[in-house]
């Protein structure tokens, strides 16, 4: 009786806490998550959360985009480690949990909101963010969350309205990671320059077939990348998904997106996403990248519950093996160093041998369409199904390379707009200030040339065939 007259104080207390405007809950939990906020609530937030917090919260504003408003990251550590030198100085891990970098897929920023203050109020991840510091981005995406509307994500159960996909400028910021054109995408790369996250969280939410599973968690190093830290990384993916599937989800260990578009028995096919993506760019630096997709056709209050407690799993995962974690990055940074003329793998693509596995689905027919015209699915969503479907997820290298034993040389007509790049991802490099009349240098030969049917925001990618060779040059 004691118990549940305690429970029933804590609960009015809690609603009590809601219904006055709590600072430091969200529209969306105010609304029961019919609705989420519009970017003012973030700035309102950030601030809110500082006041709360002053020795325990920062917010700062780590960039501008194109439309004016501020790009704002909350920084959390229970011991006052609020900048990136006293991170580095304590030798703590960062973690970098990114939302609404497609903004309609908002869970991230009212999922993130809610981590973070139950962590400060000592109620989940207890003791991590003693030992780990948290940056936090509610939204990568501002002018596009801006971008209002009901119909933004159609195929999409809540909020009511959302943000959109791209920009204002129409980037995708979710293709934009290596070719960095986005001011967005510059100021994020900046940020993680300063903080150097060993790990980076990356929220979305994802759509297409309808089936029971609520979570898909992909992580690299897993299937590509330095061997011992694929072995750390594959133990954050599974103990992820373990502790998921212990509060009641459906998780996934990979992209539940179908060999066929909407057919869900040609099976699915791993892959390992190419450096575009934030989970194929992250290892290459040597440090995790986590893609967290959430399903579209859960409903909102359901996907914030899942996108929360996978931030509580990996801060709670972090705290106990994040100075781990830095060591056997360090190492793979040494070994990096030391790549020259080994053999280096570019692209990755899963064997064709197939294994069955148990998916969970629901009845469905393929019919055609009277609106297209072409064949669709139908899915009925009161007759739950497993579905036995092929896996295709023994993923090897495609193409592979060797790595130059000093280095590559760009042209001067190119070196700036190179250099402008490197130094956005850190890579170093040095101005040669001395001519040479013949360097016995290397120089690629195009056999073949194979440009994409469409263009991809303002680039043209190709593929080339061809062949290294001796070619002494003046430089």
């Amino acid at each position: 009786m004691l118990i549940r007259a305690a429970l029933a104080a804590t609960l009015l207390a809690a609603l009590q806490a809601l219904a006055a405007g709590d600072p430091l809950t969200t529209v969306a939990e105010r609304s029961q998550y019919r609705t989420t906020g519009r970017y003012p609530e973030v700035l309102e937030l950030c601030a809110a959360f500082e006041r709360a917090h002053p020795k325990a919260v920062r917010c700062i504003t780590f960039g501008r985009t194109p439309e004016g408003r501020p790009m704002l990251a909350v920084v959390a550590s229970r011991g006052g480690w609020l900048t990136a030198e006293d991170a580095r100085r304590n030798k703590l891990p960062v973690v970098l949990v990114q939302g609404g970098i497609h903004a309609g897929e908002i869970d991230g920023k009212d999922a993130g909101f809610l981590a973070l203050r139950q962590m400060l109020e000592g109620r989940a991840a207890k003791g991590a963010l003693e030992k780990v510091v948290l940056v936090f981005v509610p939204v990568f995406n501002v002018d596009g969350h801006e971008r209002w509307g009901r119909w933004n994500r159609p195929n999409q159960r809540g909020p009511e309205e959302m943000g959109w996909r791209t920009t204002s400028q129409n980037y995708n910021l979710n293709r934009d990671y290596a070719k960095a054109d986005s001011a967005e995408m510059q100021a994020m790369l900046r940020l993680i320059q300063e903080w150097d996250p060993i790990a980076c969280i990356d929220l979305h939410v994802t759509d297409g077939a309808k089936f029971q599973h609520d979570v898909a968690i992909m992580v690299e190093p897993v299937n590509a990348g330095d061997e011992a830290m694929r072995k750390a990384g594959r133990e954050l993916r599974d103990g992820v998904i373990a502790d998921l599937a212990s509060s009641g989800s459906l998780p996934l260990p990979f992209y539940p997106s179908f060999v066929t578009s909407d057919d869900p028995a040609s099976g699915i096919e791993d892959w390992v996403p190419p450096p575009r993506f934030s989970h194929g760019y992250f290892h290459l630096r040597n440090r995790f990248g986590m893609l967290v997709e959430t399903h579209a056709w859960k409903d909102y209050a359901t996907r914030v519950r899942v996108t929360r407690n996978t931030v509580i799993s990996v801060m709670q995962r972090a705290a106990a093996s994040g100075r781990t974690w830095i060591a056997a990055a360090q190492d793979a940074d040494r070994r990096a160093a030391a790549l020259g003329g080994q053999s280096v793998a570019l692209s990755y693509k899963a064997d064709a041998t197939a294994r069955t596995i148990d998916f969970r689905g629901y009845q469905y027919s393929r019919t055609m369409s009277d609106v297209s015209g072409v064949t669709m699915t139908r899915y009925d969503e009161s007759k739950p199904q497993v579905w036995k479907i092929p896996l295709r997820d023994d993923v090897r290298p495609l193409l592979s390379v060797t790595m130059p034993k000093a280095g590559y040389v760009v042209p001067p007509a190119y070196a700036s707009i190179v250099a402008e790049k490197l130094s956005l991802h850190g890579v170093a490099f040095r101005t040669i200030s001395t001519s040479f009349a013949r360097a016995p240098l290397e120089a690629f030969r195009a056999s073949k040339v194979t440009f994409s049917a469409t263009p991809s925001e303002g680039h043209q990618r190709v593929a080339l065939e061809g062949r290294w060779a001796g070619e002494p040059r003046e430089i």
